[in-house]
């Protein structure tokens, strides 16, 4: 970059900077740290928030999603909204040196040839930076909630999906650490080294990598998620308008003041092509009928058994490892979050549930602070988090 911060004492030639892009549904994001923010070369996600005197990201957004085309997620169209913008943000930094780049996309793992062809040459020349990560959201999702450390990540909104992870360098199953295993040999991903096999006897991590559970779709799958509960209230209240058993009162009543007369649902509904997105907003509905209404509560509860499964099926039976609930589901509160933390702790005794450090665009600026350091620890993987 050509910009400068007078009388800064780093050396010319040292990294100050990494930049994150968060790509996804619900629009586009870009920030800016430091890339020498505490934490971001730990496990820790970088720690902004807990230190007040560090400055802050500068972040830019969109609310106009990703252009998709013919060979996915489009790059030209992407790179002609996130270069101005990154630009912009780089010079407001003061930033002498971009260190690394991380971009988390939705869909990048089957979307996501375009970018990975086109964006490691245009980044380069636009910001001379060599050093690029490109990740699945889920990816960004579990690095924003968790840093570099051991665990699951459960990620809901409109849909849902569970990431678990082995951190590369991992050792042992009794409070994990990074480097050398117990026995001498070098660190690295086996069962051995990674210490996967130190607890109940779970041998799902001998590869390392990452295991995925759910996130095939509304009609696939996505258990659990907005438009699962959104779906299942909406078919309550269908039922009381039925006579049907297993109906719901006071979510048909809701149904009839969000959306009109029951009967012309159907037409409202089947013809959009965000039918996921419109299921979805009648979830906090749900939410709010659960305290009264045993059908409501009912619905969470499954909701809530789905979520747990998910994360049961990709956490690595470590003694450190955690569990964290991110996105915008979880914002409905307690008629949610009580059954999903009664039904984890059934399924996962011992393991630590706990509130996401921060979010996939935290995550991509974690990712990218790491790989500007050498200390990126999470898993590489062609579909998911790739080093260009």
């Amino acid at each position: 970059m050509g910009d400068t911060v007078p009388g800064d004492a780093m050396p010319d030639d040292a990294v100050t900077h990494v930049l994150g892009i968060d790509s996804g549904g619900s629009g586009v994001r870009v920030a800016v740290a430091r890339a020498d923010a505490p934490g971001s070369s730990a496990e820790q996600p970088p720690a902004w928030s807990s230190s007040p005197t560090w400055p802050p990201p500068l972040t830019w957004s969109s609310a106009t999603p990703a252009t998709v085309g013919d060979r996915g997620i489009d790059a030209e169209s992407l790179l002609a909204r996130v270069l101005p913008a990154a630009r912009e943000l780089l010079r407001e930094a003061g930033a002498r040196r971009l260190g690394a780049v991380c971009v988390g996309a939705a869909g990048m793992a089957t979307l996501g040839d375009d970018l990975r062809a086109r964006l490691p040459d245009a980044l380069a020349d636009a910001f001379g930076v060599r050093r690029l990560a490109l990740a699945a959201d889920a990816v960004t999702a579990y690095a924003g909630a968790l840093g570099q450390r051991p665990g699951a990540v459960v990620a809901a909104g409109t849909g849902l999906i569970a990431l678990g992870a082995v951190p590369e360098g991992f050792v042992g199953g009794l409070g994990g650490t990074y480097g050398e295993s117990s026995t001498g040999g070098a660190s690295g991903t086996d069962a051995t080294a990674t210490g996967a096999t130190a607890t109940g006897g779970d041998t799902r991590w001998a590869t390392g990598g990452w295991r995925r559970a759910d996130g095939w779709g509304h009609l696939l799958g996505d258990c659990g998620g907005g438009a699962w509960i959104g779906r299942a209230g909406l078919e309550a209240a269908m039922r009381a308008y039925d006579g049907r058993a297993g109906g719901s009162k006071p979510l048909l009543a809701r149904l009839e003041a969000v959306f009109g007369p029951a009967t012309g649902l159907p037409g409202q509904l089947y013809p959009r092509p965000d039918r996921p997105a419109v299921l979805a907003s009648f979830a906090p509905e749900v939410g709010r009928c659960a305290g009264e209404d045993p059908v409501a509560g009912a619905i969470l509860r499954a909701a809530a058994r789905h979520i747990a499964e998910a994360a049961e099926a990709v956490c690595p039976r470590l003694e450190s490892s955690e569990v964290a609930l991110t996105g915008g589901l979880f914002r409905m509160g307690a008629p949610l979050l009580t059954p999903v933390r009664e039904e984890l702790a059934a399924r996962l005794p011992g393991v630590r549930v706990t509130e996401a450090a921060g979010d996939p665009l935290d995550g991509a600026l974690c990712v990218a602070a790491a790989l500007a350091a050498d200390g990126l620890r999470l898993p590489r993987d062609p579909a998911l988090l790739s080093i260009v």
